[in-house]
């Protein structure tokens, strides 16, 4: 595979662009396209209507930005989707009266049978993207009167994150809203700090909105999003209907309270749901959005968002899986350190986490073999697992050691994993990267619950091995906001359709 290096494999006719004369002069028209499409993405966001190219929003980010995402494109189609095919596309749709969607520009462009006609001649779009996006076109948006109310039970890694990723992507459509985060108090300025950490982060960087402290109502205002901070030591001190929050669904990523019992002190407390960041003890259904939520029901107050470990293989094995039979199989996870472990050594609870985690790679368990039993009841008894903590802030590293019922190369399920990254239910979920000069910071802030790394597959006949990258704090909390959408019955359209329906 040493000549496809950084170039995708081949999946369509489409050869690459032919490089212009002047690649300058070529890059500054794309530039202004670029900047042109800025007002146009943010209006239609405005209302109601999200711009992606490959599952990469395009909403407030920069020209050069959006640059880059068209770039990406060539990891899926080999072809280097250009500005000239999709700003006319964009103007167009801005014209149209839709209704509250999410909608794949690169996809679109991509697929269009005139693709290569575009830049040179418009005149088919208007008729092309009327029969692309029928099903949005002049149907009424039916939005809810109110915002459904989330809060965030502790404000650690997890929670700040669900905290800024909310903010930047709560729409126009009033469908959820952060009222509150419960923690308890520190210090006498314990919000002041909140508010730090929730701007300033070492690993993720600063925060692209604004945070304002409003001392005299206890409260956080974040992109314009008033944020009530309730203090209390656990959850039965709180009563949500005190600080006008009914109903909210409550995102609880303290990771202390795991059983039905302690839980259910969240329900008393005036939570419609409770959402856990972690595996759930007990009979409490495991969830891995995207996966197996459908198994949800309105009776389910109660449900587990599992582990970023299992938010990221169970995908990838479940697609596996319905191409080529698991037989059985170990997955390793080299994981970053975590909060739990020591920064030197010191007494710890569990075994060999009391050495210091900047300074040793320590074996430890992991129960994401188990929570894949869970999601996926077919492969119960056919996984092993262990897991090895590292010394990294972030990212860690999935090794999945399967055998299947059948003989495979790397070039058939690499591929077959691309049209799954690109093309199926999974587009947003599982990602793709075909570069041998990938390293884990790379994957800083990636918003895949598991991206494959194509260059480091191996095959030989019924074995392969595959290496699944993965932000364990960004990915896994996308994950956790997708499925709270879906437990606040929060569905939008999603166009164009997947080809692959795997």
């Amino acid at each position: 595979m040493g000549d496809e290096r950084d170039i995708n494999f081949q999946s369509t006719e489409r050869q690459k662009r032919i490089l212009p004369e002047d690649s300058f002069g070529d890059w500054k028209w794309r530039e202004a396209l670029a900047e042109l499409m800025v007002p146009l993405i943010g209006s239609l966001y405005r209302d109601g209507v999200n711009l992606m190219i490959y599952g990469k929003s395009l909403v407030n980010e920069s020209p050069v930005a959006i640059m880059k995402a068209h770039r990406f494109a060539r990891q899926s189609d080999n072809n280097e989707l250009s500005e000239f095919e999709t700003y006319p596309m964009i103007e167009y749709i801005s014209t149209l009266n839709l209704h509250d969607c999410e909608i794949d520009i690169g996809e679109i462009a991509v697929k269009c049978p005139f693709f290569d006609e575009i830049k040179e001649d418009q005149s088919k779009i208007k008729d092309y993207l009327n029969k692309e996006l029928e099903s949005v076109i002049d149907v009424e948006t039916v939005r809810p009167d109110e915002p459904k109310s989330i809060v965030l039970y502790g404000f650690g890694r997890i929670g700040r994150l669900l905290a800024r990723m909310m903010t930047q992507t709560t729409g126009p459509g009033n469908y959820f809203r952060i009222k509150a985060i419960v923690i308890r108090k520190a210090s006498d300025d314990d919000i002041f700090k909140r508010a730090s950490l929730l701007s300033r982060d070492s690993v993720h960087g600063p925060f692209d909105g604004t945070v304002r402290v409003d001392e005299e109502n206890t409260s956080l205002v974040v992109n314009g999003n008033a944020i009530k901070v309730i203090y209390a030591s656990s959850p039965d001190e709180v009563k949500y209907a005190d600080h006008n929050i009914i109903d909210p669904i409550v995102i609880d990523n303290t990771g202390v309270w795991r059983d039905e019992d302690s839980l259910s002190k969240h329900l008393k407390s005036g939570a419609s749901k409770v959402i856990l960041t972690a595996p759930a003890k007990g009979d409490i259904k495991n969830i891995v959005f995207g996966i197996n939520d459908d198994i949800l029901n309105d009776n389910d107050a109660i449900i587990s968002a599992a582990s970023c470990t299992t938010n990221a293989i169970v995908p990838v094995l479940n697609a596996i899986n319905d191409e080529y039979s698991i037989e059985g199989g170990h997955i390793e996870t080299v994981h970053a350190y975590t909060n739990d472990q020591n920064l030197i050594d010191n007494f710890h609870k569990g075994d060999r986490r009391g050495r210091g985690a900047p300074l040793n790679m320590v074996i430890t368990t992991t129960g994401a073999v188990k929570a894949v039993a869970k999601a996926l009841p077919e492969l119960e008894g056919k996984l092993t697992g262990n897991a090895i903590r590292v010394p990294t802030p972030n990212v860690s590293l999935a090794i999945l050691s399967l055998a299947l019922d059948n003989e495979v190369t790397v070039e058939q399920i690499n591929d077959y994993l691309k049209s799954i990254a690109f093309h199926s239910k999974y587009r947003e979920i599982i990602g793709f990267v075909n570069s041998s000069e990938i390293v884990s910071t790379d994957f800083y802030s990636s918003p895949f619950a598991s991206v494959i790394d194509s260059q480091a597959t191996i095959a030989s006949k019924n074995r392969v091995t595959l290496y699944c990258w993965y932000d364990n704090e960004y990915g896994y909390s996308k994950q956790v906001i997708g499925l709270t959408k879906k437990v606040a019955k929060i569905e939008l359209p999603r166009l164009p359709n997947p080809v692959n329906k795997a």
